[in-house]
């Protein structure tokens, strides 16, 4: 036995890298920073052992969702049933052993438990057999999720109440002999104290928070939808989350920061949709002065054009409420077009002088003029434009434009919103070989990067990413100059609209024609060149390239353009190196769509593509226990498990590892002495 040690001992030695004198003087302020936590052999020796492990676990399970556009009970109802994978869970362990009806029920309470359990007490007859067959359900499947974590993750991640009693459960298993009384005595005396209601919602609040490693947000939190702020609210207190910024993300960030024109397309885009809630009881923006300016402006006129775009069972708004919003829709969009003509006067280096369109109405004969073309117009009622001057706010406009700046300036709701997006967001993502961003990279004709002009800088690629990222954090910024800073405040509508926008990357937005042209030839909003050549598999392998995205099974993941399922258009494209994940979260979308959204789900066997079909209510959810119905697509499979080792995660825990296995060296042969004191935090 004694010769058996010596060998392994021999042989833990051998696997010790032999550091040269000069690498260790070299990394000695590394090291000495890094044996305050590691103060001796012993740490250093534990700790490469515990990453080790963890460089052999399965990797954890991410999600990829993009354009949620405020549909919160949708966003919510996919993050509780990590788009399916909790049921899929579910039938794994109990499908030979409960009825659909029981699964279905099951499933609803993990998702919704506090009203679930409401419902349940209301109709069940024996609550305590309920409690206690659920409760041994609940464990088992909590086991089945947290599986492929470290005790440690799952530790951090238990609710404090119930820490302690629910990492024995999850640990020990009522099929060994000699824990079967341990096991149920907890599960019975959790009933009979009265905590069976707060333990079950904390259990599967835990399993929803287990199914889900980590969470992509490829933009468009905001826009059509009701409730964007209950979403943001939800990912402030997320685990682990991330956003690559979309169109409408930037539009209000633009009007958090005082852009008078994303605050007027903000408005616009609201009332266009009647979802006033967002605004209103989600960041307190004051919107009695637009609806009183509104009604005394457009008193006599119909706003025929301007009624907001509802669902058809939509009981939020009765006649009065709906006219009050075409009236104030039509407002604010004729002094948003004032307010842009100003911005691109001041800024001529955008070129967007043909964006300009009062300046062409004939309101005499009420028609359009352009290039020498006539046009009819659906609407010429304007008693707010001088036609001399067509672009110059009333007194009364420009009072109106100064309050609902000073409302969006003034919300603490809306700023601490913006700054989670700054905190976890950027223009693009690198995560496991795949490169995420919301809309385009701008390219030229022969599929090569374009140089776009920022501010007099030329970049292109993922630098113009870069760089479009630093521009909009100096916007709010304490220590950015004025000029600089009124460059990015005004930045941020370029990003909404402008031709070599990332975020738009169109050749104009026709907001203006749209409203009021019948030809609907002026409509058309020609994509940029990312669009036409993105199918093109070489295409996508350059822009890989330059982003430095390597790995064998490499993709560029985007949003922003609604797949057309109902037409036969695919999300999968380029052989397999693009997805493109906007299936169209908002109802607005579905009839173009067919579908309600795609969630990309990337575990340890590979990527499946859920596709979703419109969701009915959390309610009918709770009632009924229906789901989203979902159907899923594999993308693509490993043939080998993807472990940590095989992650980002896995290279920076590799990097951790030699680290200390120089410090270990930096120990045995006295660089370092040891300390006594093991500061070592677990």
């Amino acid at each position: 036995m004694r010769n058996f040690v010596l060998m392994n001992k021999r042989n833990i030695n051998t696997m010790t890298q032999i550091y040269s004198y000069e690498k260790i003087r070299n990394d000695m302020r590394l090291l000495e920073l890094l044996s305050q936590s590691v103060p001796n052999i012993g740490a250093a020796c534990t700790e490469i052992i515990n990453l080790e492990a963890i460089l052999n676990l399965p990797k954890g399970t991410e999600h990829f969702l993009a354009d949620i556009h405020g549909e919160y009970e949708a966003f919510q109802h996919i993050l509780k049933n990590a788009s399916g994978n909790i049921k899929r869970k579910v039938n794994e362990i109990f499908g030979t052993t409960m009825r659909e009806s029981e699964i279905r029920q099951l499933c609803s309470l993990i998702y919704y438990p506090e009203q679930k359990l409401q419902y349940i007490k209301n109709s069940e007859t024996n609550l305590n057999d309920f409690y206690n067959i659920t409760l041994h359900q609940l464990v088992s499947v909590c086991q089945s999720v947290s599986s492929k974590y470290t005790r440690s993750k799952v530790r951090k991640a238990l609710p404090k109440e119930f820490a302690y009693i629910i990492e024995e459960l999850l640990h020990e298993s009522p099929q060994d002999y000699n824990k079967q009384a341990y096991f149920n005595r907890i599960i019975e005396t959790i009933v009979s104290t009265g905590r069976a209601d707060e333990f079950i919602c904390a259990i599967c609040n835990l399993i929803q928070r287990l199914s889900i490693d980590q969470l992509h947000i490829l933009g468009d939190i905001f826009d059509r939808g009701p409730g964007a702020h209950i979403i943001m609210d939800t990912l402030c207190n997320y685990h682990n989350f991330d956003i690559q910024w979309g169109n409408h993300d930037a539009l209000w960030m633009g009007a958090a920061a005082g852009n008078d024109c994303c605050i007027a397309n903000v408005l616009r885009l609201t009332l266009r949709y009647g979802n006033l809630a967002t605004l209103e009881d989600g960041y307190g923006i004051n919107l009695v002065p637009l609806a009183t300016f509104a009604m005394e402006t457009y008193a006599d006129d119909p706003c025929h054009y301007f009624g907001p775009q509802l669902d058809k069972d939509d009981t939020r708004h009765n006649q009065k409420a709906r006219r009050l919003i075409a009236q104030m829709h039509k407002a604010i969009s004729i002094i948003q077009f004032k307010l842009e003509a100003a911005m691109i006067d001041s800024r001529p280096e955008w070129h967007m002088k043909e964006r300009k369109q009062l300046e062409h109405i004939d309101f005499e004969r009420k028609v359009f003029v352009r290039d020498g073309k006539e046009y009819a117009m659906r609407d010429c009622y304007f008693p707010t434009i001088d036609p001399k001057s067509p672009y110059k706010l009333t007194p009364e406009e420009q009072e109106l434009v100064n309050k609902l700046h000073h409302s969006f300036s003034v919300s603490d709701k809306l700023n601490k919103h913006i700054q989670c997006l700054f905190s976890h967001g950027c223009m693009y993502g690198i995560f496991n070989s795949n490169l995420l961003f919301h809309a385009s990279v701008p390219l030229n004709a022969d599929g090569s990067l374009k140089e776009v002009d920022i501010n007099g800088e030329k970049v292109k690629g993922r630098a113009l990413l870069d760089k479009i990222g630093l521009v909009l954090r100096s916007a709010f910024n304490s220590d950015t100059e004025p000029k600089e800073r009124k460059f990015a405040v005004d930045y941020f509508w370029y990003l909404w609209c402008g031709v070599d926008s990332p975020l738009f990357d169109k050749s104009k937005m026709t907001t203006f024609e749209r409203y009021f042209l019948e030809d609907k030839t002026t409509h058309t909003e020609e994509k940029g060149y990312y669009y036409r050549l993105r199918d093109d598999e070489k295409v996508c392998d350059m822009i890989l390239d330059s982003f430095g995205v390597t790995g064998q099974h490499r993709h560029i993941i985007n949003g922003h353009v609604p797949v057309r399922v109902g037409r036969g258009e695919t999300p999968i494209k380029a052989n397999g190196k693009l997805m493109v994940i906007d299936g169209g979260f908002a109802k607005a979308y579905h009839n173009t769509t067919g579908i309600a959204g795609y969630t990309l789900v990337f575990h340890s066997r590979g990527f499946q593509l859920v596709q979703h079909e419109p969701f009915t209510s959390a309610e009918e959810a709770i009632k009924n226990g229906t789901d989203i119905v979902s159907t899923t697509q594999i993308v693509e499979m490993s043939t080998q498990r993807m472990m940590v080792r095989d992650t980002d995660k896995g290279s920076e825990l590799e990097i951790q590892i030699e680290e200390l296995k120089e410090l270990l060296y930096a120990y045995r042969h006295g660089f370092i002495k040891e300390s006594t004191k093991n500061k070592f935090r677990y």
